[in-house]
């Protein structure tokens, strides 16, 4: 009996560059639903206020950019739901692979499906998708190490280097195909991203070994029915706030950020008094409140590339290339060349620094910081007036931009897998993402004070309150560190 129980194993401890084989699933699979993700956003407010001659649905921009901004907060907050089904109903492995499934068939449905119905239909499903598989693709990675493994952060690190070449890829791809057969065929090539994502999940499902399969906190029927009464209440109250105009489109950011940070404080308070958490497990819930502030305010910066800095590209940057003009949603393509080039760099850093690196407050605030700067490196460029900006400037500004998010973002994937209580990791998982979630929402918010104009103040304004917040961060640091527990 030994001998097939020691075969049978042995699959689970293989490695690929001295990390555990299922990484590289996860790799394969985070890549092609970022192709998607990025492939479609960064097209997407062009397509909702570009002219309806030129192939747009015509919305005013304030709008179309607050539309953005909200589907990237609605799809951070879908991931307590991706959570809460791997939590307590398929297990993690599973509800990543049914999430990809809703993806495709919502890039289906932007692809196929007229004006605004195509849109709402096709980013309810992709949100919904995303939401599943984003959270549990980074806590089934988390579960592959122990805790205090020194290779979790380099893993997270390398799977993050996934991420960011599907999103360099993805613009390159739509904007190619929107610029030889519209929008619509843009869209088409994030599904088709998404296809080839899930036949490679599937196809090599076995090296997750028995990762993910188990469902650690399942729900009881008569649960699940108060869930179904409670969520039945909760759509039919969404349809009369738009019945009565209390949610429109032009206040959907808004409205988004506020619904998001009431989740978030909700969450916070199931976390912080459920009786299936310990004391030290509490303790480290406490440290992460402040990382996850921290958090919102980087991404309210960050991702404006989607929503700012999409306008900018178009009206402000010079994309002629030897003649030839590039897609302007190039410009999305810029920060994942850098994180591609760096990230294998961070990975060996943090990997031979070990105990020796930063605390991963201080990273939080060193990232908070950095994207205050790279705000106010647009500020010398202010007083120039048309599509005057030289692409390399701004090619220079992204790499601050990848710098800081390589400080934050796969750090902050790593650390919230290891403050997780255990009977929550999944929904921890989606706790973080809601804080991206509510910096993404204001980045649609404040995109309606973007002004070509005024480009001095607004650059000025939000790249010094980025500063000063990761001031703040850096201050408090030691007393988040000492709540942690004995995570670095």
């Amino acid at each position: 009996m030994a001998v097939p129980v020691s075969a049978a194993a042995a699959p689970a401890v293989r490695t690929v560059l001295g990390h555990p084989i299922g990484l590289v699933n996860l790799f394969g699979v985070e890549l092609w639903e970022r192709f998607s993700f990025y492939g479609m956003l960064t097209i997407l407010g062009y397509y909702l206020y570009f002219a309806v001659g030129d192939g747009g649905l015509g919305l005013p921009r304030p709008t179309a950019f607050g539309i953005v901004g909200a589907y990237g907060g609605l799809v951070y907050l879908s991931t307590v739901l991706g959570g809460w089904v791997a939590d307590r109903l398929l297990g993690m492995e599973r509800t990543v692979f049914y999430g990809g499934l809703v993806v495709m068939c919502g890039h289906i449905a932007l692809a196929v499906l007229p004006g605004l119905a195509g849109v709402g239909a096709g980013l309810a499903l992709v949100a919904l998708g995303s939401g599943a598989l984003k959270a549990n693709a980074s806590s089934l990675l988390g579960t592959l190490y122990a805790k205090g493994d020194p290779r979790c952060d380099g893993g997270f690190t390398l799977f993050y280097l996934g991420i960011n070449l599907g999103g360099f890829i993805g613009p390159i791809a739509t904007g190619l195909l929107r610029d030889w057969r519209g929008f619509h065929v843009g869209f088409g090539a994030a599904a088709v991203g998404m296809a080839l994502g899930l036949a490679q999940y599937a196809a090599f499902r076995r090296n997750l070994g028995a990762h993910g399969r188990e469902v650690p906190n399942p729900v009881s029927g008569a649960a699940l029915r108060r869930i179904a009464g409670w969520s039945l209440i909760g759509l039919n109250l969404i349809g009369c706030a738009i019945l009565l105009e209390w949610l429109r489109l032009s206040n959907l950011s808004q409205a988004t950020t506020v619904a998001v940070a009431a989740a978030s404080v909700l969450y916070f308070g199931v976390l912080l008094t459920s009786g299936k958490v310990t004391a030290e497990e509490r303790l480290r819930v406490c440290a992460f409140v402040p990382l996850f502030g921290a958090n919102a305010v980087f991404w309210s910066l960050f991702q404006q590339i989607f929503t700012v800095l999409a306008a900018y590209s178009d009206n402000r940057i010079n994309w002629s290339l030897f003649g030839w003009t590039a897609p302007s949603n190039w410009i999305g393509s810029i920060e994942p060349v850098w994180i591609i080039v760096l990230s294998p760099l961070f990975a060996v850093l943090w990997t031979r620094l070990g105990t020796r690196a930063p605390s991963t407050p201080r990273k939080f605030g060193y990232a908070v910081i950095g994207m205050g700067l790279a705000f106010l490196l647009f500020v010398p460029m202010s007083a120039t007036t048309g599509k005057a900006v030289p692409v390399w400037w701004v090619a220079v500004i992204l790499a601050v931009f990848a710098v800081s998010e390589l400080l934050l973002s796969p750090i902050g994937l790593s650390v919230t897998t290891k403050l997780a209580p255990q009977a929550f990791r999944s929904q921890m998982m989606a706790l973080y993402f809601f804080s991206v979630g509510i910096g993404t929402a204001l980045s649609g918010v404040l995109a309606r004070y973007y002004d070509p104009a005024r480009e001095l103040g607004y650059f000025g304004i939000t790249g010094a309150i980025a500063v000063l917040a990761g001031v703040l961060v850096l201050a408090v640091s030691r007393p988040i560190s000492r709540l942690m527990k004995g995570v670095h």
